[in-house]
């Protein structure tokens, strides 16, 4: 047994603090994902609230929400979310963030049916734990080595023609569609405007990751970014990006059904982020087979999930359907002849009430 040990060489300090970033950035996706995913029910209290005391709507103009400290609260938490989320990008790979903020979903769920009183139905539920067990899968096979080490590796990766290509087409498609298609098609179809936004945030977070790996360098003195001119240019292109992500993502749900937009836009943004990540990073090249084919199941049961938990929230369903659909079909039979002996008692005991009160159309009239 000693003889097997010492063949197994100890890992080194490098790939210890390798493996130590992948966990940091771990946890920051995660704590990411329930901050952001409590901001909402905590500024939808805020607004109930509001709504009480007859406060104008804030679909109808209204800014009384502001006067909320609730509100305040929530936008705290989500602006505390959105850094651990920035954060993470700078200490794990973006195949392993991006997915998991499908974990925001699975709290907004769960704290919307604790406290706001909403009614998760089975398939809720198992949407919440298809989400958790693809998240847990999605860990497990994603990327443990970090794929750029500093801003100057990165500036050197971000010259492959690949990648200048992919951000040519993409910002070329998004032009297409701003000027072309949304005016013509966009409140028709609902992808339009969710393929120009995804597009566009893949950039966003390819951006969000080299402006991380400079702010990381710079607090830890392992390099002075911020003397350069590329940092400020990122925190330009940055909120740019941004800007046009989210007026376009605005407009998709002014238009269609929220249910609808979110997991739609969840797939097609996260796809892209992949890919946009495979391009640049390479990140694939040293994973084996199986932790490739395990990645990306554990996406597509992600995917699932949030089409569960989004696109049949309003349908009742409980799990004593599921138990009626199992019974033997002589007990389901019967139960149906007793609902339709009990509804046709019902029926003529109505029909009894309205010939003695004189509601019948037989029902003889008054006296000569």
């Amino acid at each position: 047994m000693s003889e097997i040990n010492s063949k197994v060489p100890p890992k080194t300090i490098e790939e210890l603090y390798k493996n130590h970033e992948f966990y940091i950035g771990l946890g920051l996706a995660v704590s990411s994902s329930v901050f952001i995913g409590s901001s909402f029910i905590i500024k939808k209290k805020a607004l109930i609230k509001l709504n009480r005391i007859g406060g104008l709507r804030a679909s109808a103009g209204g800014f009384g929400y502001l006067k909320e400290w609730i509100w305040w609260a929530g936008l705290l938490t989500m602006g505390i979310g959105e850094a651990a989320n920035f954060a993470a990008y700078a200490f794990a790979p973006a195949s392993l963030v991006t997915p998991l903020g499908a974990l925001s979903v699975l709290v907004a769920a769960v704290m919307a049916s604790k406290f706001l009183n909403e009614r998760l139905n089975l398939l809720g539920k198992l949407g919440c734990f298809l989400c958790v067990l693809g998240s847990i899968i999605i860990v497990l096979h994603s990327p443990k080595e970090v794929e750029v080490e500093d801003l100057t590796v990165l500036i050197m990766k971000l010259k492959d023609s690949t990648f200048i290509i992919y951000v040519g087409i993409v910002l070329t498609v998004s032009l297409f569609i701003s000027l072309y298609v949304g005016p013509r098609y966009g409140h028709v179809n609902v992808t339009v405007y969710i393929i120009l936004c995804a597009s566009i945030g893949s950039l966003t977070v390819m951006s969000c990751k080299a402006l991380g790996l400079a702010i990381r360098d710079t607090i830890s003195g392992k390099s002075n970014d911020f003397g350069e001119w590329l940092p400020y240019l990122l925190i330009i292109t940055t909120a740019v990006f941004i800007a046009i992500q989210m007026n376009y993502l605005n407009k998709a749900l002014d238009i269609f059904n929220t249910g609808i937009v979110t997991p739609i836009y969840y797939v097609i943004f996260t796809s892209l982020v992949i890919l946009a990540s495979a391009i640049l990073f390479k990140e694939w090249v040293h994973m084996s087979a199986e932790d490739v084919i395990g990645d990306i199941c554990g996406f597509f049961i992600v995917i699932v999930a949030v089409v569960l938990l989004n696109a049949f929230q309003n349908m009742d369903i409980s799990f004593n359907d599921i138990r009626i659909i199992m019974r033997p079909r002589r007990e389901m039979l019967s139960s149906m002849d007793n609902g339709r002996c009990i509804l046709d008692n019902v029926l003529v005991r109505q029909n009894s009430k309205d010939i003695k009160n004189g509601y019948g159309t037989n029902s003889p009239g008054p006296d000569p």
